[in-house]
């Protein structure tokens, strides 16, 4: 079995995005010369996501809409972690949508559904993060 790795690396000008990532992640792929497996994709950060849906924007304006209401930003001060710090919503957002997603990989290609995509979710942006890509297989 073969094992491939390559880190992503995003700084986002907003405190809140949600950034394709699929061709970077099947960019990836392409190199591993991995036809058969598994791929990983694991944001390395509590403040940001990794996830899978589609690629429509006023979907995504809705993801956004409902994690602040789920997990408003403001006021600070009504979360306890936020004692010297503002990014407590952007750790719940974050287990909200989930650090990981992996995906199959058959004939060299991701195995998705129809519409499926990957994406980075920053909730707490305007700082160097990281996304890891490990990919397994044959």
């Amino acid at each position: 079995m073969k094992s491939y790795a390559k880190e992503l690396w995003f700084e986002t000008s907003k405190r809140y995005e949600l950034i394709d990532i699929t061709g970077q992640v099947e960019a990836a792929l392409a190199d591993s010369g991995i036809a058969e497996g598994l791929c990983l994709v694991n944001a390395m950060h509590i403040t940001a996501s990794v996830f899978i849906n589609d690629n429509e924007s006023g979907l995504h304006a809705d993801f956004l809409e409902w994690l602040e209401k789920a997990a408003p930003h403001e006021p600070v001060s009504t979360y306890r972690h936020n004692v010297g710090e503002d990014n407590a919503d952007a750790h719940i957002k974050r287990q909200i949508f989930g650090r990981e997603t992996v995906i199959a990989v058959t004939e060299g290609r991701l195995h998705f559904g129809p519409w499926e995509r990957v994406f980075y979710g920053e909730f707490d942006g305007r700082r160097r993060k990281r996304v890891l890509i490990k990919i397994i297989g044959e």
